[in-house]
């Protein structure tokens, strides 16, 4: 199977959604193969096919969330309000809460961990291209700030150390990454 054979993406989805449903019920460190091989409905050698372990079918599982970040990020048109994040910002920190405990594993406070590795590439390459399409100065310098700033904010709200509702931590790293655009 190639990965994008059709069946390779159904199976790589059922893991997926069998593993969200586990942490939703446990720690991803009290969840095991055998377990969640069972809720997908596939065999073990399957799901070694698909992935090496479960933290790589954890970040492929939450690959969503990066891409919805990035995009919640890029979501304005226009001059941005420099108070208030874009409502695609306040539903993306909306939308963490139901899997706060799966994202908290794999997204170490400051933005680390497997998770926060792929969010601040992402991040980083979508806000390099556009600042470089605009011509605007110091691209890479500005990208990666934008992407440590997001991802350090986004793990230390979910580990607790920022205080919040998701609304208000939303417009507090909107804030900052305005500031960091308009520095420049």
């Amino acid at each position: 199977m190639t990965p994008d054979d059709p069946r390779a993406a159904r199976t790589r989805a059922k893991l997926r959604q069998a593993l969200l449903e586990e942490c939703a019920e446990h720690p991803l460190e009290e969840t095991g193969v055998a377990a969640l091989v069972r809720r997908a409905g596939v065999g073990r050698a399957t799901f070694y096919v698909h992935y090496a372990d479960l933290e790589a079918l954890a970040v492929d599982a939450c690959a969503d969330v990066v891409r919805e970040a990035v995009e919640a990020l890029h979501a304005w048109r226009g001059r941005p309000d420099p108070v208030s994040a874009p409502p695609a910002l306040r539903a993306f920190f909306t939308g963490l809460v139901p899997h706060a405990g799966l994202y908290r594993t794999l997204l170490s406070p400051g933005g680390g961990g497997p998770l926060g590795l792929v969010l601040h590439r992402d991040l980083r390459a979508r806000s390099l291209a556009e600042r470089t399409l605009a011509g605007a100065p110091d691209a890479p310098l500005v990208a990666s700030a934008v992407a440590a700033t997001f991802a350090g904010v986004l793990g230390d709200w979910l580990h607790g150390l920022l205080e919040g509702t998701p609304d208000t931590v939303a417009d507090e790293v909107w804030q900052l990454l305005v500031a960091l655009h308009m520095s420049r």
